[in-house]
């Protein structure tokens, strides 16, 4: 008879492709130490990009953000400045190319790959993702550059005629590549001559576009035009620029983390700014207090955490997302924003009641969802394994 594997057995071999000594390969580690599980095998970025990393059967890979690494930012973009705008469409093609790659010679090795290639090239593209989600019937917000075929931007007049073709009066500019809100404008059209947009974007002297960590006004059309105009080349999403419902007298929006299809852990970010993102002076909000509101309202917390999960579902593919959800004024509807590849860098957040992540932060949560689902496929093989057949009976034909 075959032997039963033993739970050690039922284990994934797990190896990461990411940023070795950086904080999300750290808490990762972290955390699979914390599950009582070997350290995972770490595969660097700069070896991803610059030779043919080797993978084994039996491995479960999982691909971890390139970013916060110099060297890496410079294969993939081109940029000596880390902390330049422009070259997102290089960055892309190069990240895109190389996952396909990566994802190749993982599925030829007979190993596991948890992040779908073709599914990060959707989400790391504003347009084809908000086209994804919209043709889906997820409730994202109105957009004139959503989907495959929309038209290209390419620049400050084609952002002002399309905004107001869609009748959009405010609306947020992004670069399609972007993320933690790199390229991001909220763009306000009063009126012929009166247009401002709020960002981070930092435009010197020459015209060179920074990411600064100090949220700013552009008070003018002329001032706003010559930084979409810079933007443009790598293309541009152009979504309406939705009320949100407020926490703790501040502008407030969510991120939930999906893991295998399941909702397991939220936090509220508030900005006095249009822009809620932590590192640009967002704060975290009270999420009991949410709970309450939106069960309160009607719109009904576990239709937000619905509404999350519908969203990942269209990226079946990929182990876990990050939503950005909108809640309406007075929390009665939601809207999903964007749905982040690497979405899950929450450090303490634990999971949420009900979730099955509960005293879990979101890299534990996805070990122990990766838990279940080998220990699913060891049954499942066992029992559709002819059992083996003993000496006795091959030596009398027996079956």
């Amino acid at each position: 008879m075959r032997p039963s594997p033993s739970g050690r057995d039922r284990e994934p071999r797990l190896t990461v492709v990411g940023i070795p000594g950086n904080r999300r390969t750290t808490l990762f580690q972290d955390a699979v130490r914390a599950a009582g599980l070997p350290p995972a095998r770490e595969v660097s970025w700069l070896e991803v990009l610059r030779g043919r990393p080797g993978f084994a059967p039996g491995e479960t890979v999982r691909i971890d953000s390139p970013g916060e690494d110099r060297e890496v930012d410079l294969l993939l973009r081109g940029a000596e400045d880390s902390t330049r705008v422009e070259g997102t469409a290089r960055w892309y093609e190069r990240f895109s190319a190389a996952a396909r790659e990566l994802g190749g010679r993982v599925r030829s090795a007979g190993a596991e790959l948890l992040d779908d290639p073709e599914e990060l090239a959707v989400l790391f593209d504003k347009r084809l993702c908000h086209g994804v989600l919209d043709a889906a019937g997820v409730a994202v917000p109105a957009s004139p550059t959503s989907g495959a075929g929309a038209p290209a931007v390419g620049g400050w007049d084609d952002v002002r005629a399309l905004m107001a073709g869609a009748g959009l009066r405010r609306a947020f500019v992004k670069i399609a590549h972007g993320s933690s809100a790199s390229g991001v404008l909220a763009v306000e059209i009063a009126g012929p001559g009166r247009v401002r947009a709020t960002t981070s974007v930092e435009r010197d002297a020459a015209g060179r576009l920074y990411n600064s960590l100090r949220v700013r006004t552009y008070p003018s059309e002329r001032a706003v035009a010559a930084v979409v105009d810079a933007l443009a080349p790598d293309g541009l999403h152009i979504e309406r620029w939705l009320a949100k419902g407020s926490a703790g007298g501040r502008s407030a929006d969510l991120r939930v983390v999906v893991v295998a299809g399941r909702a397991t852990h939220a936090v509220v970010r508030t900005s006095d700014s249009p822009m809620t993102n932590l590192h640009l002076g967002g704060a975290r909000g009270d999420l009991d207090a949410v709970r309450a509101e939106a069960e309160a309202s009607g719109g009904g917390w576990s239709a937000a955490l619905a509404l999350c999960e519908q969203a990942a579902d269209r990226f079946p593919g990929t182990h876990c997302v990050g939503v950005d959800l909108l809640p309406s004024p007075g929390w009665r509807r939601f809207t999903v924003c964007e749905v982040n590849a690497f979405g899950d860098l929450l450090p303490r957040l634990t999971g949420l009641p009900g979730s099955g992540a509960e005293g879990l932060d979101t890299y534990g949560a996805q070990l122990a969802a990766l838990s279940a689902h080998a220990a699913r496929s060891w049954e499942r093989a066992a029992r559709e394994k002819p059992p083996e057949r003993t000496r006795e009976e091959v030596r009398h034909g027996g079956i």
